[in-house]
C-alpha cells in the first residue's frame, strides 16, 4: 500500500484490512471484488491484484510461510527487487544489496555513475553489493537509506556530515546536485472518453466490471468508450433514454496519461432491467463497489446528490 502513496492515505486502508483479513489464509480465501472494493481510491490498482495472487501463492506454500530469501521472494507476484532484498536484510540476515530512491542517489554521488535513471539501477546494484556486510545487513541497509533521505538529501547534501564525503567522486568533482543524472520525461498525454451515467427513479445507478487485466483491472466502471488520444469517439449509451450531456469534462490524472472525460447522464425508469454483462448499484450499496476515483468523479459530476451522505431521520 506504501508504494507510491502516502503513509497519511495507507492508514485507514491498512487498519482496515487487517480488521477484516488479519492473515495470509484469510486474504487468500477472500472473494477477488471484496478486496477490490476495499481498495477502491487508494489507486494503483494492479497492486491490489498483485497481493491477491502472492497472498495465495503464499497460502500454498507449506506452512504457508513466505520465502527467507530474496531470490525466491522476489518470484512472489508484485514483489520486485527492493522489497525482496529489504525484507531478507531485515528480516533474515540475508547480505543483499537494497536499493531504494535514496540510496540509488548515494550510490550515483557516491561512484559519480555517468549513466542516468532508470538505465542505472541494475548497475547502482552491482557496486553496491560488495559494500554490504556480511554480518548485520540489515542496519546496513536501513542506515544508507537514512543516510540518502536526511544527509546525502537531492538539492542541498550535507556533506560535512557525511561519513563517506571523503571517497564520494561527486564531491570531490563538486558534481553532488547534478548527480543522479536522469533521462528526461516525456510528455504526459492526454486521452479522451466518454462516460454514461444512468440512473433509475428507485437512484441506482449502472454500473459493469472492467476486464481482470490491463488499467483498473477488475474494478467496478460507469457504462463508457474507449480511452484514446485521437478524441472522443462516438459512443452508444447502454440504455435508451434522453441523455444530456455536461457542460464540463471530469478530468483525471493517471500515472502516464492525463483523462478528459465527457460526461452523459440519463434518467432512467425503475423498472428497466441491466443490459447484459451490467448491474444496478443501489445509492446504499455505492460505497462497497470497487469503484476508482475517476469513477465516483463521474458519478458526482452527473448526480452529485448520490454520493453525498444522507442525513439521518429524526
Amino acid at each position: 500500500m506504501l508504494h507510491q502513496t502516502t503513509v497519511k492515505a495507507v492508514v485507514p486502508y491498512f487498519r482496515d484490512f487487517v480488521g477484516r483479513w488479519p492473515g495470509i489464509a484469510e486474504l487468500a480465501a477472500a472473494e477477488d471484488q471484496e478486496i477490490m472494493a476495499a481498495w477502491a481510491g487508494l489507486g494503483y490498482y494492479a497492486r491490489a491484484r498483485n497481493m491477491i495472487a502472492c497472498a495465495r501463492a503464499v497460502a500454498a506454500r507449506p506452512g504457508a510461510r513466505f520465502p527467507t530469501t530474496a531470490g525466491e521472494l522476489a518470484r512472489l507476484p508484485g514483489v520486485g527487487a527492493y522489497t525482496a532484498a529489504a525484507v531478507t536484510a531485515i528480516a533474515h540476515d540475508e547480505p543483499v544489496a537494497v536499493v531504494d530512491g535514496n540510496v540509488e542517489r548515494v550510490v550515483a554521488r557516491l561512484f559519480a555513475l555517468p549513466i542516468p535513471l532508470p538505465a542505472a539501477k541494475p548497475v547502482i546494484r552491482e557496486v553496491l553489493r560488495p559494500l554490504v556486510p556480511g554480518d548485520r545487513p540489515g542496519e546496513f541497509a536501513e542506515a544508507l537509506m537514512d543516510l540518502g533521505a536526511a544527509i546525502c538529501t537531492p538539492k542541498k547534501p550535507a556533506c560535512g556530515l557525511c561519513p563517506w564525503s571523503s571517497p564520494c567522486l561527486a564531491r570531490r568533482q563538486g558534481r553532488q546536485t547534478e548527480l543522479p543524472l536522469r533521462t528526461p520525461r516525456r510528455a504526459r498525454p492526454t486521452r479522451y472518453g466518454t462516460a454514461f451515467v444512468a440512473r433509475r427513479a428507485d437512484g441506482s445507478i449502472l454500473l459493469r466490471r472492467r476486464p481482470s487485466h490491463g488499467l483498473l483491472g477488475g474494478m467496478t466502471e460507469i457504462p463508457g468508450s474507449e480511452w484514446t488520444e485521437a478524441g472522443a469517439a462516438e459512443a452508444t449509451p447502454p440504455l435508451d433514454g434522453d441523455w444530456l450531456a455536461l457542460a464540463a469534462d471530469v478530468a483525471h490524472t493517471f500515472t502516464h496519461f492525463q483523462l478528459q472525460l465527457s460526461v452523459r447522464r440519463a434518467d432512467i425508469a425503475s423498472a428497466m432491467p441491466a443490459p447484459s454483462g451490467h448491474w444496478w448499484a443501489s445509492p446504499e450499496s455505492l460505497s462497497h463497489e470497487a469503484l476508482p476515483s475517476v469513477m465516483k468523479k463521474a458519478i458526482e459530476a452527473a448526480y452529485p446528490e448520490t454520493t453525498r451522505p444522507r442525513k439521518e431521520e429524526r
